[in-house]
């Protein structure tokens, strides 16, 4: 192979990774390590940065541990602070501390501190090194200082807003980007600060980072210590990920999914983290199958009754879900707490009756095209109301009291939901069939 047709493929590689880091890293995930490696090495840290915040953290820290020394070194370097200590903390000690060893004592220590605190808190997502500027400070001096942080080592997040501190380090105001760039460069930060209308503290966990960033409509999230004095910023780009992922645990946990398994997981782990919910939920399937059984003798004398029993239950199953996600989206955000729970059940009860009356109206007219049975019509649209009452009581009051209890509503509150909703649809529907079984 020619010299210049090599640089022009190192040319279109280093654009590929630019330009299209996701897709870069996931077709490195599927190399072997080893042939992953041959292909890293040559490459400039600078072309890799964008790619391996999009690595898992086993996979990117074991491509970190297998690159040449003074690559992994600039690679640190190049990366925000809190996605190197994620792919650190993914290692052993052994190779953490070796890494750890080559970076600059400032960095090290930075990130050092990062990991010492839990995962997923405000201080593992947090820029420690994020600058905070007194009131008297210029316009121009600020600037510079931002601009100075953005061309050195040590990967920085882009800020969005500008927080002022007091003599004792207290954050007192902020200044957004967009108005520091406006105003004349000889003006004081006190003249254009802002209240800061909320904080962190480094312990905060990430769904409390999520609901406060969400609450205020934030860019830039400044963590505080208890006396108030700023110890670093968590930028927008973290809390973004940071909503992400929240978003996805909230998701797999609401089907009895681990917020800590990914695809790319071992199936083993991912066999001992579902499969105890796959078995409670195998307990509750009984259950409604067990109220199925008292009313054999009825379902075997109108069998038309086992074709529509899944019609009730399953649109009990889908209002209780909907009943269940806007309650569980307004205690996420802060919007009710639990103290509310009877205007929001009040709420989800009088949607249910409306909802229900609706849809036992169209069911109705379904089933008498059907059956010819009027018996069998009142049935249903009895039952079809009974069901998405209850459906909409639960889905409020099921999160409502999980989270009273101090538990996670995402984890357990579907297959709870789900017990309730299929016994009550089943109970009602065959109940009242076997009280109108003259009319049927």
């Amino acid at each position: 192979m020619s010299a210049e047709l090599s640089a022009v493929l190192e040319q279109v590689n280093q654009r590929y990774l630019r330009e299209h880091p996701a897709s870069a890293a996931r077709r490195l995930e599927n190399l072997a390590l080893s042939d992953a490696v041959d292909q890293l090495s040559p490459l400039s840290p600078v072309h890799l940065a964008p790619v391996w915040p999009h690595f898992s953290g086993e996979r990117g820290a074991a491509l970190l541990e297998h690159l040449p020394e003074p690559q992994a070194r600039h690679l640190l370097g190049a990366l925000l602070p809190t996605e190197a200590a994620r792919f650190l903390g993914a290692m052993d000690k052994e190779d953490r501390e070796r890494l750890l060893d080559l970076l600059a004592a400032d960095l090290a220590g930075s990130l050092r501190e990062l990991m010492s605190y839990p995962e997923a808190t405000a201080g593992r997502m947090m820029d420690r090194q994020a600058p905070g500027f007194r009131p008297e400070v210029q316009v121009s001096t600020a600037m510079d200082t931002l601009r100075s942080r953005r061309g050195g080592s040590g990967g920085r997040a882009n800020p969005q807003t500008v927080f002022v501190i007091d003599s004792d380090n207290r954050v007192i105001g902020q200044v957004p980007l967009q108005t520091l760039a406006l105003a004349q460069p000889e003006s004081p930060l006190r003249e254009l600060m802002l209240a800061v209308p909320a904080a962190v503290h480094p312990t905060d966990g990430r769904e409390d980072v999520v609901a406060t960033a969400e609450k205020h409509r934030l860019a830039d999230l400044p963590v505080v210590d208890l006396d108030g004095r700023l110890i670093g910023v968590i930028p927008q780009q973290q809390l973004v990920q940071a909503l992400q992922a929240e978003a996805a645990a909230d998701i797999g946990a609401m089907v009895g999914v681990s917020p800590q398994e990914r695809a790319l997981s071992k199936p083993w782990f991912a066999i001992k983290k579902r499969l105890p919910w796959l078995q409670i939920n195998l307990v509750t399937a009984f259950l409604a199958a067990a109220v199925v059984g008292i009313f054999e003798s009825t379902i075997a004398q109108f069998t038309a009754l086992a074709v529509l029993l899944p019609v009730v239950a399953g649109q009990a199953g889908n209002a209780g879900a909907q009943a269940q996600a806007v309650t569980m989206r307004g205690l996420a955000l802060r919007e009710v707490t639990t103290r509310q729970w009877l205007v929001v059940t009040a709420k989800e009860v009088g949607v249910g009756l409306v909802n229900g009356i609706a849809i036992a109206a169209t069911c109705g007219v379904g089933v008498w095209l059907w059956s010819d049975s009027l018996g069998l019509v009142l049935v249903i649209s009895t039952a079809m109301v009974l069901a998405m009452v209850v459906a909409g009581f639960a889905g409020a009051v099921v999160p409502m009291v999980l989270t009273r209890l101090g538990q996670d509503p995402a984890q357990s509150s579907s297959i709870i939901l789900t017990t309730v909703t299929d016994v009550a649809g089943f109970f009602a529907f065959l109940g009242i069939a076997t009280l109108l079984s003259g009319l049927l």
